[in-house]
């Protein structure tokens, strides 16, 4: 007969309070003990007993299964995460103490999680203070529409479903093009860029013709056709979306507007369902998604990044597009990759490294300094040119996943996320504690530097253990 062992629920049984909205008084009360008895049951100086945890049950409305589940050991994964922070990587941490610390002393790890939260927090801000020039005011336009699509998961259901009905009915008249004639009385005409003054796209509404510069390629001739499609019959979709935000700004408005045309561009030719479908068939083969479907490898990139229909949801994807020069054009986060608002990104991450192999997908597992582990996917992509006198540009785009995704994708098949060794990357240098990285270029936020009279370091910068 196995032994039982004391229940120990301190900081289940504070938080159970806390929701409550309850003093350690009024839940004294209601469960008929004193209030110093309740302090001493969430500092884990007193196991919960089976009579008391019944009590809490009947007085609080809850499952007992839910109350008394293994609720020390997710403390202790959370303890323990803290405190792979490469700021404290030259104490000794046994993990036999640090479980000890999480189970025995509550209170002392919830002061902990909140100190390390307060810091993160702050290096944060500080890290984005000092790479923004000036004291700039207001809200960027370009950072408060891509808050808008996080918060939306960058996902929008009615412009899928839309994107659904209007694929349906293209197919049926043998094409985008055909449908705009025969729905809008809209004709497509491809034109030299001379003709257009160098525009992708131009809706002629007085001749009710769309005009298209012909030096773009299949995929961005069938894309902006699509944009087309979506800003005139998927504005009911797009103005319901937006009348339930307030931008602070019209320029918000415009690019929150564009983006959502987009989303309604890539929910045409890539329809949810058959979308979703092919890219497990496929093993979300980037290239092979792309051949499928007559889309652009980035086109295909950014699609997956959408795919959180609720009973349909796939592999959630961070996407980031990134100049030569690293600055950030692009960027979608579904995955909860923590990318820096402000200031360079990791050198190490190989989204900045792709530029030296064009048009070649390469991989790489990553190891954030908090121990979080992804797999980015990069390659280059080129924009422009389609004749001699076009210029173009040539830009990395990286999607990123959590690495125990890895073997479901064609790129890491039959690999062991737990057995790879990981490239450790920081999120950018102001906001990374490793502090023999070779790559860095500042200090972190909060770190004094050692002199190096008498001693140079291969890391371009010593700090000291204060």
């Amino acid at each position: 007969m196995a032994e039982s062992r004391p229940l120990y629920l301190g900081p289940r049984l504070r938080r159970l309070r806390r929701e409550l909205g309850l003093t350690q008084q009024a839940m004294a009360t209601d469960l008929a003990i004193s209030p110093s008895y309740i302090a001493l049951l969430e500092r884990n100086q007193r196991p919960l007993t089976a009579d008391l945890l019944l009590r809490l049950a009947k007085s609080y409305k809850f499952e007992l299964a839910d109350f008394a589940g293994e609720d020390h050991e997710e403390y202790n994964k959370r303890i323990a995460q803290v405190l792979r922070d490469p700021i404290f990587a030259d104490i000794d941490l046994p993990a036999l103490e640090v479980a000890d610390l999480a189970t025995s002393f509550p209170g002392i790890s919830e002061a902990l999680l909140r100190l390390h939260g307060a810091y993160t927090r702050e290096q944060q801000a500080l890290a984005e203070q000092r790479n923004t020039p000036g004291d700039s005011q207001g809200t960027d336009p370009v950072t408060e529409a891509r808050r808008f699509t996080a918060s939306q998961r960058n996902y929008f259901h009615a412009l899928d479903i839309k994107g659904e009905e209007l694929a349906a009915e293209i197919a049926q008249k043998g094409g985008a093009a055909e449908w705009l004639a025969a729905t809008q009385g809209v004709r497509v005409r491809y034109l030299p860029p001379e003709v257009l003054t160098d525009t992708l796209r131009r809706f002629d509404r007085h001749n009710q013709q769309l005009l298209i510069n012909d030096t773009l390629d299949s995929a961005s001739r069938a894309f902006q056709i699509a944009m087309q499609i979506a800003y005139t019959s998927m504005t009911r979709e797009i103005s319901g979306i937006m009348r339930a935000e307030t931008f602070a700004s019209t320029t918000t408005n415009s690019l929150v507007r564009r983006a959502l045309a987009s989303y309604g561009a890539a929910a045409l030719l890539m329809p949810y369902d058959r979308f979703a479908r092919a890219v497990e068939t496929r093993a979300y083969d980037i290239e092979a998604l792309s051949r499928q479907f007559g889309t652009s490898f980035e086109q295909v990139a950014h699609r997956l990044t959408t795919l959180n229909k609720p009973g349909m949801a796939r592999i959630p994807f961070f996407f980031i597009r990134v100049d030569p020069a690293g600055n950030v054009s692009k960027r979608l986060d579904g995955a909860g990759f923590p990318f820096a608002a402000h200031g360079g990104g990791c050198p190490l991450w190989n989204v900045h490294s792709v530029f030296r192999t064009p048009g070649e997908v390469n991989t790489q597992f990553l190891e954030l300094p908090d121990g979080q582990r992804f797999f980015s996917i990069a390659r280059t992509v080129k924009a422009g040119g389609g004749s001699f006198t076009q210029p173009s540009v040539t830009r990395a785009i990286a999607l990123a996943c959590a690495a125990e995704h890895a073997p479901k994708l064609a790129y890491a098949r039959d690999i062991d996320p737990k057995t790879v060794l990981a490239t450790p990357i920081g999120v950018t240098c102001r906001l990374c504690n490793r502090a023999a990285c070779t790559a860095r270029a500042v200090p972190p936020v909060g770190r004094e530097i050692l002199t190096d009279d008498y001693r140079r370091d291969k890391a371009p910068f010593g700090f000291d253990d204060g």
